[in-house]
């Protein structure tokens, strides 16, 4: 399941680069979070509908409302936005720097969640991969005049579900299933206002382009989410951490081989260190993951 999730997910972006073809940054991300919205839901409801073991209060409800945002509709919107300046490649990297932007996160706002002297230099590295990411020779993928924008779009994306990933622990007992339903609904409804406000009407999309959305939004969205939440409830949280180590090299290679993107060698150096980075900083439990 792992691997399925990690090919999955580091090929979400050269999909997306094949929807730009034929949509609209903002309205790729409104058909995506729609189509997904709508199967997960329909999984939540056939498995009852629960969510919450008691009634959520107002800062519950609150806290639900800032997840869906940080977990889905910021970083839909800035992704599609930022791939159409950068390649899928690039966007796959800048995905594994999450596990490196939660530490010094979840050292203020998580109890127990101290940063070691090894999560210190894990994050250390990996911060210089990321700046070599953004900066220097990367900027050689596409050459175009907003690719800086475009970068920091999806490095943003990635802060993005690093603050969705400690929100979503002040969370009360949940239905997995449900909250990836609820966070997608909630999220559909700030991507298609906002979709509308900076982009009009949605335009005409032709066959090809409305099956690579509906395939967005089922697959990587909706049904890899589903498949994340039985990896977790299986083998546990940090089992589950393993994929982002794959992520970032199947974006690389499927972006390389399929879409002939460049390959930089800053890019390939800066994915090196991000990995080495978050390494670092899980290798206490990535130890205990394999002694068993």
């Amino acid at each position: 399941m792992i691997m399925i999730l990690g090919f999955t997910w580091g090929g979400t972006f050269l999909v997306i680069e094949l929807a730009l073809e034929g949509i609209t940054p903002f309205w790729l991300a409104a058909y995506r979070i729609g189509f997904g919205a709508l199967l997960t839901t329909l999984v939540w409801r056939m498995r009852g509908g629960a969510l919450f073991a008691e009634r959520p209060g107002a800062e519950v409800r609150v806290n639900l409302v800032a997840v869906a945002a940080a977990s889905s509709a910021l970083p839909f919107m800035l992704i599609s936005w930022g791939q159409q300046y950068v390649t899928a490649g690039f966007t796959g990297v800048s995905m594994a720097s999450v596990a490196l932007i939660v530490l010094p996160l979840a050292h203020f706002l998580v109890p127990g969640e101290r940063i070691t002297w090894r999560r210190a230099l894990g994050f250390v590295i990996g911060f210089a991969g990321v700046v070599i990411l953004i900066g220097g020779q990367a900027f050689e993928s596409t050459g175009v005049a907003l690719e800086l924008p475009g970068r920091m779009a999806c490095v943003a994306a990635a802060s993005c579900y690093a603050v969705s990933s400690i929100l979503m622990r002040r969370l009360p007992q949940v239905d997995p299933v449900g909250l990836a339903a609820v966070l997608l609904l909630i999220g559909s409804a700030m991507v298609i206002p906002m979709a509308l406000l900076v982009e009009g009407p949605p335009p005409p999309v032709d066959t090809r382009t409305l099956w690579v959305l509906a395939f967005l939004g089922l697959v990587p969205t909706a049904a890899m989410n589903l498949l994340r939440v039985q990896v977790v409830r299986t083998a546990g949280p940090v089992f589950m951490s393993l994929v982002n180590y794959m992520v970032p090299v199947w974006a690389v290679t499927l972006g390389a081989v399929l879409l002939g993107e460049p390959l930089p060698p800053s890019l390939l150096w800066a994915m090196l260190l991000i990995l080495v980075g978050v390494a670092l900083s899980q290798f206490g439990a990535l130890s205990r993951l394999f002694r068993r």
